[in-house]
């Protein structure tokens, strides 16, 4: 069963551009082809939470919290560099730089080409993605590049707790001039969208744990919800990429221009941490995902709040589309990147050895 498991896991991460790429094709010629199935969709919401994403994110982001182990966040202390320069990248550089590229390219560079109306939803949007630092799939990344995985664990689950209390209001300050949106909302979206998960996934974990043992609890259950996860993941690619099918067919330059800043910004997050954690001296371990947290987006946050806010057919909605689009391919070069520069760093010496 064990091998099965893991041919299975092997299937998942070589072919994930595949999987991914294969979905997001599905979802935008669904979304072309039958249009009325995404104002379906729109409709299953309550108080503007739509209730499939909802179900879908959930069943993404749990297998990932129950992972988390709390008291590791606190060991992670003992060892505080990479931890405090990915805390920084994530809540003091990028939500700062991700401002200045949406607002560089969509009010100035496209000023052109675009209404300001339409703008300020674009720069939303990019924004939302911006202030969401990833939690799920930079556990990804950060196994192809061998990085230190404890590391990643450990920032996972501190960015869930910061998100709580950073996201809403940086939310607000950096979307209430040109934008304003409710802070309640805000709030109360990524309480739904991660706070629930993680009180959750915290409860399964100690209960399961107390119950049945760690080791059922890591071998069996941990790895049935990992499987949910990934489908979960895959599926709701689809339902996000049907909403905007139409309009990425029919408007392709617009992907663009907002694919542009988007690239730009991970690039160069991604080099703030990496020179960071060389001249502070991480192992290489650290330094792969430490850069990489900060890189890519919890994309998946940002399209809920962003369909919340501003419905399934915003440019908010699409610029975090466009977000999810750009992730992959990227982020697999941003982990090539990391391999091809392992000597750049020392490396821990029970890797080493």
């Amino acid at each position: 069963m064990a091998e099965k498991q893991g041919q299975a896991m092997g299937l998942w991460e070589k072919y994930l551009t595949l999987w991914v790429g294969l979905c997001m094709a599905a979802g935008i010629l669904m979304g072309f082809i039958f249009p009325g199935m995404a104002h379906f969709i729109d409709s299953l919401s309550i108080q503007q939470v739509n209730l499939p994403i909802g179900i879908l994110l959930f069943l993404m982001i749990y297998p990932i919290m129950i992972q988390i182990d709390l008291q590791k966040v606190v060991d992670a202390v003992k060892a505080p560099k990479p931890v405090l320069t990915t805390l920084i990248i994530n809540w003091g550089i990028k939500p700062f730089t991700m401002t200045f590229f949406a607002w560089l390219f969509m009010t100035v560079i496209w000023a052109p080409f675009i209404s300001s109306e339409i703008a300020a939803e674009y720069t939303a949007g990019m924004i939302l993605l911006g202030i969401a630092p990833c939690t799920a799939m930079v556990f990804v990344w950060s196994y192809l590049s061998r990085g230190n995985m404890g590391h990643t664990l450990v920032m996972g689950a501190i960015n869930s707790l910061t998100m709580l209390i950073f996201y809403a209001p940086l939310g607000n300050l950096l979307l209430g001039v040109a934008m304003p949106i409710p802070l309640l909302t805000l709030a109360l979206t990524v309480g739904l969208y991660v706070g629930i998960p993680l009180i959750a996934g915290y409860y399964s974990r100690t209960r399961l744990i107390k119950n049945r043992g760690k080791e059922w609890f890591d071998n069996v259950y941990v790895k049935k919800w990992g499987s949910v996860s990934h489908y979960a993941l895959l599926a709701t690619l689809i339902a996000l990429f049907m909403l905007q099918g139409e309009v990425i067919i029919r408007q392709p330059l617009i992907i663009l221009m907002i694919a542009i800043p988007l690239i730009i910004q991970t690039f160069f997050i991604f080099g703030i941490g990496y020179g960071a954690s060389r001249i502070l001296g991480l192992y290489y371990e650290d330094a792969a995902p430490t850069s990489q947290i900060g890189a890519s987006n919890h994309f998946e946050v940002a399209i809920a709040v962003a369909l919340t806010l501003f419905g399934t057919g915003s440019g908010a909605a699409l610029a975090t589309v466009v977000g999810v689009l750009i992730e992959v391919p990227i982020m697999l070069a941003l982990v090539r990147i990391c391999l091809r520069t392992q000597n750049w760093f020392p490396r821990k010496p029970s890797v080493a050895a």
